[in-house]
């Protein structure tokens, strides 16, 4: 196979379009990857062989639903830590043994650890309890919640094809907004059990939605049919594959952090969120001792390849007040497992405590 490298993995054009297709346009039908193969002018054969591959190698981490957290009743957050030094490794095991946190990374700031944590509708503690017990068992100084208050984009995508300006913009991918109107009527156990195998990582192979549509007993058309329906009412954002992004080649990522003007929030989100290199990009709450209310997530080859957006950013918005945080260490990436026994698992731990 003739190609280039992806750090020390050799992959072709073929599977930089293949790995642009799956991050952003799965087929939710009985045989995805013969449509994908139809768009490639391959075999579905080659394609199934190819995403094998790549799962192998390490470049796609899975190929699931990406739901709306709050959207299934969770309460979610940001949260920043005021870690000593010397125990931030304790801190993060302790911080990630609750299964609901799902990323957790060394930054560098004066809050030195950064973790996102998820609480389902029925936890004894709710979110800010569970942060209070987090944070004494931790030993940190302080924690902050930074919760959502505006979503203006969410949605990673790495362009492979190489031929993407990573200054560019675009409306396209900007997931993440749920449809206006009323909010979502509560689950019924059937749909609960969809989501349960919908998140979980498809088989590679001609129906892939077979065995998940087994679990949740009921037959494949019914199963697309719940996901299309998510998709549809804003519970499900998009049907994806998800990368390794270092593997992938973007090896660098900043936390841009914003002070913007209340009266321009709105604008300067919509602006920020259209760069193409900007995967989330939220309106939080700042502090006395933290001015930031804009948090845009930046992906590059190289750190100089988030500078470079990060200052593109700043002259198009006039946002000069602001500051780049980078992941030194990662502790925890995985994925927020909804509706399964972990977290009331943990809770029931704490009271035997």
């Amino acid at each position: 196979m003739s190609g280039n490298s992806v750090g020390d993995i050799l992959i072709d054009q073929v599977d930089r379009r293949l790995l642009n297709i799956l991050q952003s346009e799965f087929p939710l039908s009985e045989r995805p990857f013969r449509e994908i193969a139809e768009r490639l002018d391959t075999s579905e054969t080659e394609v199934i062989e190819r995403i094998t591959r790549l799962k192998d190698e390490r470049i796609i981490r899975q190929i699931s639903a990406i739901f709306d957290t709050q959207a299934l009743g969770y309460k979610s957050s940001l949260v920043a830590a005021k870690i000593d030094p010397s125990e931030v490794d304790n801190a993060a095991s302790i911080i990630n043994q609750h299964p609901g946190v799902s990323h957790n990374y060394l930054r560098n700031n004066k809050y030195n650890l950064w973790f996102t944590i998820a609480v389902p509708p029925k936890s004894r503690f709710g979110l800010e309890g569970t942060i209070g017990i987090l944070r004494d068992k931790s030993g940190a100084e302080e924690m902050r919640l930074l919760p959502t208050l505006r979503l203006f984009k969410i949605g990673v995508r790495f362009d492979m094809s190489g031929e993407e300006d990573l200054n560019s913009r675009s409306s396209d991918g900007i997931y993440g907004r749920r449809p206006e109107g009323n909010p979502c009527a509560e689950l019924t156990d059937k749909e609960i059990s969809a989501i349960r195998v919908l998140q979980k990582d498809i088989p590679v192979t001609p129906s892939p939605f077979d065995l998940p549509a087994g679990e949740a007993g009921v037959d494949t058309p019914t199963l697309l049919d719940y996901a299309r329906g998510f998709m549809a009412d804003g519970r499900m954002r998009r049907f994806a594959a998800v990368l390794h992004h270092r593997r992938a080649g973007f090896r660098a990522n900043a936390m841009g952090v914003w002070a913007v003007p209340e009266a321009d929030i709105e604008e300067t989100g919509r602006r920020m969120a259209a760069f193409s290199a900007v995967s989330h990009c939220y309106q939080r709450p700042s502090y006395p001792d933290w001015p930031y209310n804009i948090f845009t997530m930046v992906h590059g080859r190289t750190v100089e390849d988030c500078e470079e957006i990060l200052a593109r950013m700043s002259d198009e918005t006039g946002i000069r007040e602001r500051s780049a945080l980078y992941s030194a260490k990662e502790y925890k990436k995985t994925r927020v497992v909804y509706f399964t026994p972990e977290i009331d698992d943990w809770e029931k731990l704490q009271f035997r405590q």
